[in-house]
């Protein structure tokens, strides 16, 4: 059984809890509560885990075998001591602010003791062995991917795929001992991919001492996530993939924009894709003395705080809409300063429909804090930025048509093995001059725009090039005749209809507005 039919299998179970009243937006939440508890136990009993982390009396065996009012009665105790730490009776059950966090103001929406059981049997019964083989933590990803493109509300709109995700991740390389900060979290998606990263190179940390391994495990990584819920699944996400964090997890809760950004150290790499489903949110932004350009648009205060928090040659890669790209004013600036502070050397064109919500226009920014060749340089830093555009000409993407590795590793070729963006680069990727889709733009060039970043050269095979259009009379004209005939169509359906009259007065309403005579059934004029 592979992750992906797992996935189905417990996405399947969506229709029991329908029947209790639980929806699909509730769904996940309602399952992981339960499946982290399974998840725990399945890797604690591969030796996965040094120690069992959730106490004694809250764990997958004192659930299993039960049924009945008693199984849901012992199941909301659980939940309730993972919550606060103590009992029913106010007894301390454990110390672990890991676990308070992740099971912080859990409530099962479950009122039918037979759903539960359904839920346990069904977790029974897949074959854990096989999903191991995976990762566990892999399966987790996959449940919350499922729900990102079958829901259509709330941050699934925005789960960000994880094709793109790792591609930014290779171009980045994190090492470790480096600091990596998603001040946006979610659920963690950047960090485990850059966790996974390292652990690929370093044969899962084994090829480093017991000091680094552990600052892998517990420095290494800081995330923040505004919303509580989120926070929970992103806590789950890391846990299960080794990642454990400080004493409060890998992912703190709080808002990036406000003091929980401002008092977060500086980074070594910042890998990020701020909400962006308004222009609005930003305004906390305004109290931190540290940001200089006052906005109420989040994408731009991300961005501010973003380049603002990296050390000294640090490196980020950040998923950005359009309007940051050309928006005036406070966005000019915002972009004026961060080629100023930073060299800005590639931006990647997403192409469109590859987020959840459709229509969507996105860029990833790649930069360097500091210029290409000093990291303490502080003013103009950026000297050419190198311009990729996967957008224009590609195929429509979706459900059926996914976005994957395949479609970035032209990307990831013209980017090059240097992970600041100095490796030997050339124009003309699948292409010559302007019919390629690599070229670079001078910070001279730039200017010239306006300092708008919004660059696009390559003609879509599916527009219109004005200047082959007719002459704007014969446009005209032919819009002129459309609608003279939707407009006999429309009076010979209200005859048909019975509303002759009603027709004859329109008709008569028309040629006043027209200026225009109208010829009376007996003919005059």
């Amino acid at each position: 059984m592979t992750n992906n039919d797992i996935v189905q299998k417990l996405w399947n179970l969506c229709d029991v809890l329908r029947d209790d009243g639980i929806n699909y937006s509730d769904y996940v939440t309602e399952l992981v509560l339960l499946l982290f508890i399974k998840m725990v136990h399945e890797n604690t009993e591969a030796g996965l885990l040094e120690k069992h982390p959730l106490p004694a009396g809250c764990r997958w065996t004192d659930l299993n075998g039960k049924s009945g009012i008693n199984l849901l009665n012992d199941y909301k105790r659980i939940l309730l001591s993972l919550s606060t730490g103590k009992d029913a009776d106010g007894n301390l059950v454990h110390q672990d602010p890991l676990i308070s966090a992740i099971y912080a103001d859990a409530q099962t929406r479950l009122r039918e003791p037979r759903h539960l059981e359904q839920m346990i049997r069904t977790l029974d019964q897949i074959d854990w062995f096989s999903a191991q083989k995976d990762g566990l933590g892999d399966l987790y990803e996959g449940l919350l991917e499922k729900n990102a493109s079958e829901t259509k509300s709330g941050a699934g709109q925005y789960f960000t795929p994880r094709a793109l995700i790792n591609s930014m991740v290779r171009c980045i390389k994190p090492q470790p001992g480096e600091v990596i900060q998603d001040p946006a979290a979610g659920t963690a998606g950047f960090l485990v991919a850059a966790d996974q990263y390292m652990r690929e190179q370093t044969d899962n940390y084994l090829d480093l001492s017991a000091k680094d391994a552990a600052f892998q495990k517990n420095q290494a990584f800081v995330g923040i996530e505004l919303v509580p819920n989120t926070r929970r699944l992103s806590l789950m996400n890391c846990l299960l993939h080794g990642m454990e964090g400080d004493d409060e997890g890998v992912v703190h809760l709080g808002n990036a924009l406000g003091e929980a950004g401002k008092s977060l150290p500086r980074a070594d790499i910042i890998l990020a894709n701020p909400p962006f489903g308004t222009s609005k949110g930003g305004e906390a932004s305004n109290t931190r003395d540290d940001l200089t350009f006052k906005t109420s648009n989040k994408q731009l205060a991300f961005l501010q705080h973003i380049y603002r928090n990296l050390k000294p040659g640090g490196r980020a890669a950040v998923v950005l809409p359009d309007n940051v790209l050309f928006e005036a004013g406070i966005g000019t600036e915002v972009r004026r300063d961060l080629m100023h502070k930073c060299n800005l050397h590639t931006i990647l064109r997403l192409p469109t429909g590859i987020f959840y919500a459709q229509g969507v226009k996105t860029n990833v920014l790649f930069f360097q804090k500091g210029s290409a060749t000093d990291p303490l340089q502080a003013e103009n830093c950026t000297q050419r930025t190198w311009v990729f555009d996967l957008r224009s000409n590609m195929p429509s993407f979706g459900k059926r048509s996914p976005f994957g590795d395949t479609h970035l590793k032209p990307f990831e070729d013209a980017y090059g093995s240097d992970p600041n963006g100095n490796s030997p680069r050339a124009e003309n990727v699948d292409g010559v001059g302007e019919l390629s889709r690599f070229r670079v733009f001078t910070r001279e060039q730039i200017a010239e725009r306006g300092d708008s970043l919004d660059i696009s050269w390559l003609k879509d095979g599916d527009s219109l090039d004005a200047s082959e259009l007719p002459a704007p009379e014969v446009l005209a004209g032919e819009a002129m005749s459309e609608l003279t005939e939707a407009l006999r169509e429309l009076e010979q359906l209200m005859q048909a209809l019975g509303a002759g009259d009603e027709a004859e007065q329109q008709k008569r309403m028309l040629a006043e507005v027209m200026g225009l005579s109208v010829v009376q059934e007996t003919g005059d004029e």
